[in-house]
């Protein structure tokens, strides 16, 4: 009969550190959720854009204003921009 594993998180809900044992009995994505593991393959098989890295300098007040709010700022400065483009793009489209 196997050892039974501590728990992953605490009463407060913070990660333990991992131990070995915990890795060895890990599962590959596409056994715990195989509909997740498909989904990425079909994604990454039809060429589907993702994000690109890039070096921009901004200016300190907008970095501290999507900073302000905390973690996921790139994320949200990210909409902001798609935001600007498709408004760009409606502005150049002609009326109906």
């Amino acid at each position: 009969m196997s050892k039974k594993s501590k728990p992953l998180t605490n009463k407060a809900g913070e990660v333990r550190s991992l131990s070995r044992a915990d890795f060895k009995r890990g599962r590959p994505l596409h056994d715990v959720f195989p509909d997740l593991a498909a989904f990425a393959r079909t994604r990454a098989r039809k060429g589907q854009p993702v994000k690109q890295a890039v070096s921009v300098r901004l200016s300190p007040e907008v970095i501290a204003f999507f900073k302000a709010d905390g973690a996921g700022w790139q994320t949200r400065m990210d909409h902001a921009l798609k935001l600007l483009v498709h408004q760009a793009q409606d502005e150049k489209s002609p009326p109906l």
